[in-house]
C-alpha cells in the first residue's frame, strides 16, 4: 500500500494520509495507471521534461536530481547548501511514503520541477509532490511471483530513467517500458530478454543526448549470457545491441558487437556458448555526453568455476570488465579487464563515476571505479588506459596490479579447486552506490570486508542447468568448510571509506556496526550523507567524516541518497528498504535484529509534525531441531543448495533476518515440502521450485538443519542437544 504522511501543505493536515492506490489496483487487471491529484508544478509544460540541453547545465538546476547519479557524470555530489554542517541539527521528517512491502527498495528517486518519481520492489512506480507527498499517480506493470524469481537477489530496482516527458523502466521481466510521466500511462512496452534466457533487470536505464535508452540485464548466475540494449526513448524500439560475451563463433549474431567478438573468442576454449557465457551487466551504466561513449561494467562469467567454463584457462573477455562503445552505434571502442577469467563472482558492475583529476600534473579526463575485487581503479576515459590501481581493502586474491601490463597478480592460492579456500575480499563494494565531491577530492565508499569459501565439484560431476547458479557448488572437506564458515561469520568489518583517488590512500573512515551500508550522497554544504544497517539515515562533514545527525527510518537505507530543493526548501530522500542481503551477525545480540517495512523518507530543516509509527515486534529465533543429520545426504544437500538456494539464501546457508534458513520456525521444517516443492509462499516470493526431486528437497533439508546446528551459538541461546 502506497500512503503518505506530510506536514500541513496544501489542504492537508499533519499526520493525515495521501490517497490509498494499492487497494484499487488489486482489483484491476493488467498493467495500470491511476490518477490522484496533479501538482502545481505541472501547471506549466510537461512533466518530466528533460532534455539534452537541461542534463549538461545540471549544476544550474541544482534543485532537480533529473538522473540517477543526478549528472550523466553520476558523482552524486549535489551543490545545494542550504542544509550545512551548521545547521543539520534542525532536520526534521517532513513526510514519508509508505510503500508496503518489506520487499528490497533499492532505488535512487529522481526529482524534476517539484515531482518526485520512485519505484519501488515489483517495480512499481509512484509519482510523488515532493514538497508533501501527495501522491499523483502509480503505474504497476503486474509481475509474477514467477518472473520476480528470476531475478538473482530479490524483486529490486535501482532507479527509473526520464526523457522528454517520458519514465523508463527495466522490468524485472526483463522488457523496457517507457510511462507518460505526467498520467503515468504505459505509452510502450519492449521485451528486451533473449528467447529462453533466465534474463532480469534491475539496473537503471540511462539516457543518451540523443534520446537513446540504454539498459543491461542481470542472468549470468543462471547461465545467461550478457548483452547492452538501446532503444529509441519515443517508439522502444531498439537501435543498437552489444553482445558482451562471444556466442558460438559460426554464428555471428547480426548486432554491433560482430566486429569484436571474433578477437573475443581466441581468448575462450572448448564450447563456451552452451553454458551461456555470462558477463552480464546488471548494474552500472554512464554516458559521456562529449565523447559520446556509454561505459558499462560486466559481471561474471558463467558457469562461475573457469574449469567448467573454458577448460584451459583464458582471459574471456569481457567478463569482470569496463567497455566501452558508441552511444550512437553500440560499436566497441576500447575495454580494460579488471578480473581475467573471473570465478571468484567478482563482478565488475559496482558504479562507476567520471571526473578531472590532476594526476602527475596533467589534468585528466577519467573514470574511477571501486568493484567487488578490492582494487580501486582509474582509467583515462577516452583510451581506456589503466592510470593507477590499489587495493582498498585486505586482499588475499591478488597482490597488486601491474601498471605496465594492466593484469592483476593473481595469488596461486586464491584459484578455486575442489579443496575449499578461504580468501578475502568477497564483495569489497558492491552495487551500493558511491559518491565523489570535487571540493574535498575525495570518494566515498560503502566498504564491505568480508571473507569467503570458494570451492568446485570434482571433475567430470558438473553439470550445466540453464537457471541455476553454479557458485560455491563444491562439498569437498566439510571439517576444514566447517572451520571456515567460523572465519566467515565473525571475520565482517563495514565502514565508509573516504579514498583519495589521486594518491590512492585512505583519508579516513566511518566504522559501522555491520558490514553492509547504503549508498552515500555528498553535498556543497559539507555534508556527506548515508544510510546504515541500524536502521537510521545518518550524516556527517565531508571533509573529516564527524557525524553530525541521525535520523530512524525503520528499515534498512540502503539505497542512495539524494537531495532536492522545491520553492527554496532544500529537502533530503532515501528509500528505506532493506533487499534482505547477507549480513553475518544481525542476530549475535541480545535481541534479535528487527527490520520494518519499506518507506520512503524525506527530512527538511525545521520540519515537525510528523512521526514513523513504531517498528514490530522482534521475532525469536527458532532452535534447529535436534535430530543429527547423516553425513552423506548433509553433503548431498549442499550441492543442490549451492546450486538451487544460495542465490537467494546465501552461500554456506549464510543467510540474512528473513531468509536465514538454518534458524526456520518448527512449522516451516513441518511444511518445508509443502513450502519448496508446492509454492506454500509463492506470495511472499518463494515460488514452488520444480527441477528438483524429493530425494533432494529432502537432502536440502537435511543440510539446512546441520547448518543450523553448527552455527547456534550460545549468544543466540543455549545449543541443542545433540544425539
Amino acid at each position: 500500500m502506497h500512503r503518505s504522511k506530510m506536514l500541513a501543505s496544501c489542504n492537508h493536515q499533519p499526520g493525515t494520509h495521501a490517497m490509498t492506490n494499492s487497494r484499487l489496483s488489486a482489483l484491476i487487471a493488467g498493467s495500470i495507471a491511476i490518477s490522484a491529484v496533479f501538482s502545481p508544478a505541472w501547471s506549466a509544460g510537461k512533466a518530466a521534461d528533460v532534455t539534452a540541453r537541461r542534463m549538461e547545465n545540471a549544476d544550474k538546476e541544482s534543485g532537480n536530481w533529473m538522473s540517477h547519479g543526478r549528472t550523466w557524470g553520476e558523482q552524486r555530489f549535489s551543490p545545494l547548501k542550504q542544509i550545512n554542517e551548521s545547521n543539520v541539527g534542525r532536520l526534521g521528517l517532513a513526510w514519508f511514503a509508505d510503500l508496503g512491502t518489506y520487499k528490497g527498495v533499492t532505488a535512487t528517486p529522481l526529482v524534476i520541477d517539484g515531482v518526485l518519481y520512485n519505484i519501488s520492489a515489483m517495480d512499481i512506480t509512484t509519482a510523488y509532490d515532493a514538497t508533501n507527498g501527495t501522491v499523483l499517480w502509480t503505474y504497476d506493470p503486474r509481475l509474477t511471483p514467477e518472473q520476480a524469481a528470476v531475478a538473482c537477489c530479490g524483486p529490486v530496482s535501482r532507479g527509473l530513467a526520464a526523457w522528454e516527458g517520458k519514465l523508463f523502466i527495466g522490468a524485472l521481466d526483463g522488457s523496457l517500458i517507457g510511462l507518460d510521466a505526467k498520467t503515468g500511462k504505459q505509452l510502450w512496452r519492449t521485451q528486451t530478454a533473449d528467447p529462453g534466457q533466465p534474463i532480469s533487470i534491475t539496473g537503471a536505464p540511462r539516457v543518451t543526448k540523443d534520446g537513446l535508452v540504454v539498459i543491461g540485464n542481470g542472468g549470468g548466475d543462471l547461465g545467461a549470457r550478457g548483452y547492452m540494449n538501446a532503444f529509441d526513448a519515443n517508439t522502444g524500439k531498439m537501435v543498437w545491441k552489444f553482445y558482451i560475451v562471444p556466442g558460438d563463433p559460426s554464428k555471428p549474431d547480426g548486432v554491433a558487437s560482430d566486429s569484436i567478438m571474433e578477437m573475443a573468442a581466441r581468448t575462450w576454449n572448448g564450447e563456451w556458448w552452451k553454458t551461456g557465457g555470462g558477463g552480464n551487466n546488471w548494474d552500472a551504466i554512464v554516458y559521456d555526453p562529449k565523447l559520446d561513449l556509454v561505459y558499462f561494467g560486466t559481471g561474471n562469467g558463467s558457469p562461475h568455476p573457469q574449469a567448467f567454463r573454458t577448460p584451459g584457462g583464458g582471459d574471456n573477455l569481457f567478463i569482470g570488465s569496463i567497455v566501452a562503445v558508441d552511444a550512437k552505434t553500440g560499436k566497441y571502442k576500447w575495454h580494460y579487464q579488471e578480473v581475467p577469467g573471473d570465478e571468484w563472482d567478482y563482478d565488475s558492475t559496482s558504479p562507476l563515476v567520471l571526473a578531472e583529476l590532476t594526476l602527475n600534473g596533467k589534468l585528466r579526463q577519467v573514470i574511477m571505479h571501486a568493484p567487488k575485487d578490492g582494487f580501486f581503479y582509474v582509467l583515462d576515459r577516452a583510451t581506456g588506459e589503466l592510470l593507477s590501481a590499489k587495493n582498498f581493502v585486505p586482499n588475499t586474491w591478488a597482490s597488486h596490479v601491474d601498471l605496465k601490463t594492466g593484469r592483476p597478480v593473481i595469488y596461486p592460492e586464491a584459484m578455486v579447486e575442489v579443496e575449499p579456500r578461504l580468501i578475502t575480499p568477497n564483495a569489497a563494494h558492491n552495487w551500493n552506490p558511491m559518491s565523489y565531491s570535487p571540493l574535498t577530492g575525495l570518494v566515498y565508499i560503502p566498504i564491505q570486508e568480508q571473507w569467503m569459501i570458494i570451492s568446485r565439484i570434482e571433475d567430470g560431476k558438473f553439470q550445466f542447468r540453464l537457471g541455476r547458479t553454479t557458485i560455491g557448488s563444491g562439498n569437498a572437506n566439510p571439517e576444514l568448510r566447517r572451520e571456515f564458515n567460523q572465519k566467515v561469520n565473525n571475520g565482517d568489518k563495514g565502514y565508509t571509506l573516504a579514498w583519495d583517488p589521486v594518491t590512492q590512500t585512505e583519508r579516513f573512515r566511518i566504522d559501522a556496526p555491520f558490514f553492509f551500508s547504503g549508498g552515500t550522497m555528498v553535498t556543497a554544504g559539507n555534508l556527506l550523507v548515508q544510510g546504515t544497517m541500524s536502521r537510521t539515515l545518518a550524516i556527517y562533514t565531508a571533509d573529516k567524516g564527524r557525524k553530525l545527525w541521525e535520523s530512524p527510518t525503520m528499515s534498512v537505507p540502503v539505497a542512495g541518497p539524494i537531495t532536492y530543493s522545491v520553492n527554496g526548501r532544500q529537502y533530503i530522500a532515501v528509500n528505506a528498504g532493506w533487499n534482505q542481503a547477507i549480513v553475518h551477525g544481525l542476530n549475535n545480540h541480545d535481541e534479535p535484529f528487527v527490520n520494518g517495512p519499506a518507506k520512503l523518507v524525506v527530512y527538511a530543516l525545521d520540519a515537525k509534525g510528523v512521526a514513523l509509527p513504531p517498528l514490530p515486534a522482534a521475532e525469536t529465533l527458532s532452535a534447529p531441531p535436534r535430530d543429527r543429520q547423516p553425513a552423506d545426504k548433509v553433503a548431498a544437500g549442499a550441492v543442490v543448495f549451492a546450486r538451487i538456494c544460495a542465490t537467494c539464501h546465501g552461500q554456506n546457508a549464510i543467510g540474512s533476518d528473513k531468509k536465514d534458513l538454518r534458524f526456520i520456525k518448527p512449522q516451516s521444517h513441518t511444511d518445508f515440502n509443502d513450502i519448496v516443492l508446492r509454492g506454500k509462499f509463492k506470495d511472499r516470493g518463494m515460488v514452488a521450485i520444480t527441477d528438483i526431486s524429493q530425494e533432494e528437497a529432502d537432502a536440502v533439508h537435511a543440510y539446512i538443519i546441520a547448518r543450523g546446528q553448527e552455527d547456534w551459538v550460545q549468544s543466540i541461546a543455549q545449543p541443542p542437544a545433540r544425539r
